[in-house]
């Protein structure tokens, strides 16, 4: 309980900093300076970072992510119900896509330094389509913009299904499409 006079401020759910407490370093951090752990069945890692981990994002309205992904990876299709997301290339190729509300399909190939935006709440994935591995940062537009694991949420993680479904999704790399070569193909890059 506060002392008398004295009042807490929350802000989205979370306990606010003096004003004359806060410094410089509250809003620098280092947690998506590493890359993360590809020795699992999508040789892929995404390390997401809010307002929980990193007090400097509260009341900003952001959140950020670092996804690295070894060759043939990818992270899964999800969404988030809270925020779009603006992704950047720092490293490989990869290649990403979005389906609308209509079941669109809006996919791209990207290299280093391209950006692409996955608009709020529709389901999203990322598949490294290169030789090495891929490095993507990203913001998302909310402090707290959750994440609904489609494939997560329909098998376990020992399904023979979803094994079969990480196959079949793997084969994009093997087939060497390019941008303009998807002629008669029921998706576009």
């Amino acid at each position: 309980m506060a002392a008398q006079g004295e009042r807490n401020v929350f802000m989205n759910g979370l306990l606010c900093k003096d004003p004359s407490t806060i410094l410089a370093s509250d809003f620098k951090t280092l947690l998506l300076n590493h890359a993360g752990d590809l020795n699992n069945m999508f040789r892929s890692s995404v390390n997401m970072v809010t307002a929980t981990e990193f007090p400097g994002l509260n009341t900003l309205g952001l959140a950020m992510a670092r996804t690295d992904i070894a060759p043939s990876g990818v992270v899964l299709p999800h969404s988030h119900p809270r925020a779009s997301e603006m992704m950047f290339v720092h490293g490989g190729s990869v290649v990403v896509g979005f389906f609308d509300t209509n079941g669109r399909q809006f996919q791209k190939t990207l290299g280093d330094g391209e950006v692409f935006i996955f608009p709020r709440g529709l389901v999203h994935y990322i598949i490294n389509y290169g030789f090495g591995p891929s490095t993507t940062f990203s913001v998302l537009n909310s402090q707290n913009p959750g994440v609904v694991g489609i494939t997560h949420g329909m098998f376990t993680t020992d399904s023979d299904v979803l094994e079969g479904l990480m196959a079949r999704m793997l084969k994009f790399g093997e087939m060497g499409l390019s941008d303009n070569g998807t002629a008669g193909l029921p998706w576009t890059f």
